[in-house]
């Protein structure tokens, strides 16, 4: 029993400090990195790496970044298609063409 006190309290104060463990250096995410591993997770269907991209900036950071990489995505594909953004956002979701 006293085994498993020292544990969990060894666990809690360990969870407190602020400094980083020797041999592992903090590494800071930017959205746009968060964004890329997020949604190239989502397409693989890989839970582990979306939950681990969904912890590197804020909700609100990571809805930005998605937005900002989908208009970059279909910006790229409509020039590379020689179409309009409207058209092939309409024709990566399946909706009838307008």
């Amino acid at each position: 029993m006293w085994s498993r006190i020292r544990r969990s309290s060894t666990r809690f104060v360990n969870a407190l400090r602020t400094e980083e463990p020797p041999g592992r250096q903090a590494r800071t995410h930017n959205l746009f990195e968060a964004a890329a591993a997020y949604v190239s997770a989502c397409a693989e269907d890989d839970q582990d790496r979306i939950d681990e991209a969904s912890t590197w900036v804020s909700p609100e950071a990571l809805s930005f970044g998605v937005n900002e990489l989908a208009c970059r995505a279909v910006i790229a594909l409509a020039r590379e298609r020689d179409e309009s953004p409207r058209t092939v956002a309409r024709a990566l979701l399946g909706l009838p063409v307008v």
